[in-house]
């Protein structure tokens, strides 16, 4: 392992597009459920249920803070309507979890989404027994990232020390509070420059390729 990736102890990871590609389309199908439940809870049409979808995520991290905030809804029942979703297009990443169980230290999910969700989508990837833990948005009193908050919540919980940990994201915006932190950040997916971002890799498979056998 890389000097740089060392002294690694905690290793942090967002659950969709992070842990799994974009091209299995699956938060497609969570954003189709958010759409209904915004028709059916506030009474608009697909177009505004769209529109406000968008919005509360970008102006409170996550379209369920926004839903909270705007309209005290009840999150319990939200988060289980948008995560009743097909799991039928992932398939087992046996790369992934070879990688995963050469990193020493304490391995956690983190997701904005629910903490069942991060276990039914790790299960079908075949990588549920590399962590240990699985923490959703309940597990950091549904606040979400990326406000410190939520973070150090998570963090307190699981016993990370940031000073020692390496966050995994497919949102820029998410990586800013980890690195303030002192954490090592990569941002997966697009390329995108910045100085909270340590590192940046189309996926987790080529960014363990490179760092864990070079």
């Amino acid at each position: 392992m890389k000097t740089s990736l060392s002294k690694i102890k905690y290793w942090v990871f967002d659950l969709d597009h992070t842990l799994y590609s974009p091209k299995i389309r699956l938060f497609d199908q969570i954003e189709v459920l958010m759409n209904i439940y915004l028709q059916n809870t506030l009474k608009v049409s697909e177009e505004e249920a769209i529109y406000l979808r968008r919005h509360y995520w970008e102006k409170y991290g996550t379209t369920l803070a926004g839903l909270m905030a705007e309209h005290e809804i009840d999150p319990d029942y939200y988060l289980e309507f948008v995560h009743n979703i097909n799991l039928e297009n992932i398939k087992i990443d046996a790369e992934l979890s070879a990688f995963l169980n050469l990193l020493g230290g304490k391995k956690i999910i983190f997701t904005n989404g629910s903490r069942m969700h991060a276990k039914k989508v790790s299960k079908a990837l075949g990588i549920y027994d590399c962590f240990s833990e699985l923490y959703g948005t309940e597990d950091a009193m549904l606040i979400p990232k990326p406000k410190r908050e939520a973070f150090q919540n998570i963090f307190d919980l699981a016993q990370v020390d940031p000073n020692y940990g390496m966050m995994f994201e497919d949102d820029p915006r998410n990586l800013v509070e980890p690195h303030n932190m002192g954490m090592k950040t990569v941002l997966v997916g697009d390329f995108f420059k910045a100085d909270y971002i340590d590192y940046n890799t189309p996926d987790l498979n080529s960014f363990f390729q490179k760092e864990l056998n070079s």
